[in-house]
């Protein structure tokens, strides 16, 4: 994974915890880095559930909400740090309909070796989307969060159920309604 992921981790801890926390969490994680991260590395997926496991451990919240907070989290920086991805886009449909075949092909051209989720839309109607969420990483949780997020971001509200997909091991259905 890339390394701005975990960066904004650690950052989001920071904010969380404070910083002398964040020290003392992260020296007790048994990481190949000792918790030295740079937004240009690339740092294996296991590293960041560990991270994320030694939080839930000190703070007594579940990995799942940490997992949800650090999606919000994330969409934040997107908006603040790549406000071209969210050009054009006027609600939160049009933003992940757009993460497959806009977003992630410019991220593949700043980051060729990024190893990027899938993401599978299907408008039903206007205010209803089904979005497959595919990934080897057990990230559904953030996901969710970016998810939340991103109604948020656009002001609207909506009932979000989710289910695995028959079939087809790590991919996750979000089935997103809009509330009038």
């Amino acid at each position: 994974m890339k390394g701005t992921i975990f960066v904004e981790l650690v950052s989001m801890a920071e904010d969380a915890f404070g910083e002398d926390v964040v020290d003392l969490v992260l020296d007790k994680v048994d990481l190949k880095n000792d918790g030295a991260f740079t937004t240009v590395g690339n740092y294996p997926c296991s590293e960041l559930i560990k991270i994320v496991m030694a939080f839930s451990e000190h703070s007594g919240i579940s990995a799942e909400v940490l997992q949800r907070k650090f999606g919000h989290w994330m969409m934040d920086h997107f908006t603040e740090n790549y406000a071209e991805f969210f050009t054009g886009k006027h609600d939160s449909f049009s933003l992940l309909e757009a993460v497959d075949g806009e977003i992630h092909v410019d991220v593949k051209k700043l980051y060729p070796d990024a190893e990027l989720p899938v993401f599978e839309t299907d408008r039903l109607a206007d205010k209803h989307l089904k979005l497959t969420y595919s990934s080897p990483r057990p990230l559904v949780e953030f996901c969710h969060g970016m998810v939340e997020a991103c109604l948020e971001r656009y002001k609207e509200t909506a009932a979000i159920e989710r289910c695995p997909v028959s079939g087809r091991t790590n991919a996750t259905l979000f089935d997103i309604r809009l509330n009038q």
